[in-house]
């Protein structure tokens, strides 16, 4: 049987016409191109897949750039600002420290002032007494050994106080001044002129600036 079937397909592709065998071709050749289409299809869809998913790969790369680049920025930032806080906060402190600086200065310059200017009230009525014995010293005693040897004292004792910056107010013959002079006395002289002290009953004196005793002074005219 199975020699019949040879003999008989055999037969049937003798007895094929030369239009049957173009068509067999063809639909062969046909098959072939549609199988290298599909092919061609298949090729440019894996290869759009394999673009889209590198496109997709290059955008998440670039927004986690992004997102890095601005997390990056936001610190900076805020390093920027604590920064800015602590540098203004150490400027206040120094400026603080400073002023304090200065204050305690400036208040311990007054105290020490305040205390010369205690010590120099109480030297003034020595000074003046001095004053007035040198004053009432006679011509004949002013050579005498007790004489000089007042006079040497009181001269220690102006110097001593000139060396801390203690001076006399200039007052007979000046313009009378309420910040220097006090008048105990009004009177006339056509010699002097107008608010002009003529006579000094008590000597002033300043501690560089500062006033320790008013001179007590007669003004004229």
């Amino acid at each position: 049987m199975q020699e019949a079937s040879e003999e008989t397909k055999k037969d049937s592709m003798e007895t094929e016409t030369p239009d049957q065998v173009e068509t067999d071709a063809a639909a062969d050749n046909s098959e072939t191109v549609s199988d290298e289409i599909v092919t061609e299809d298949i090729a440019e869809e894996e290869a759009e897949m394999e673009e889209a998913d590198s496109e997709d790969a290059d955008d998440i790369k670039q927004k986690k750039n992004k997102f890095f680049k601005n997390s990056k920025s936001k610190e900076l930032i805020a390093k920027d600002q604590k920064i800015g806080e602590l540098t203004d906060r150490v400027m206040r402190t120094i400026a603080e420290f400073d002023n304090f600086r200065k204050r305690s200065e400036k208040e311990k310059s007054q105290m020490f002032d305040m205390g010369a200017k205690n010590v120099i009230e109480k030297l003034l009525p020595i000074i003046d007494n001095f004053e007035r014995g040198l004053g009432a010293i006679s011509e004949e005693e002013k050579e005498s050994a007790f004489a000089k040897g007042i006079e040497l004292i009181y001269k220690q004792l102006i110097t001593a106080l000139e060396e801390i910056g203690v001076k006399p107010i200039d007052a007979v013959g000046k313009e009378f001044d309420p910040n220097l002079h006090n008048a105990v006395m009004h009177g006339e002289d056509e010699t002097l002129g107008a608010n002009i002290v003529s006579d000094e009953f008590q000597k002033g004196y300043l501690y560089h600036d500062i006033v320790v005793r008013h001179s007590m002074v007669k003004v004229v005219n």
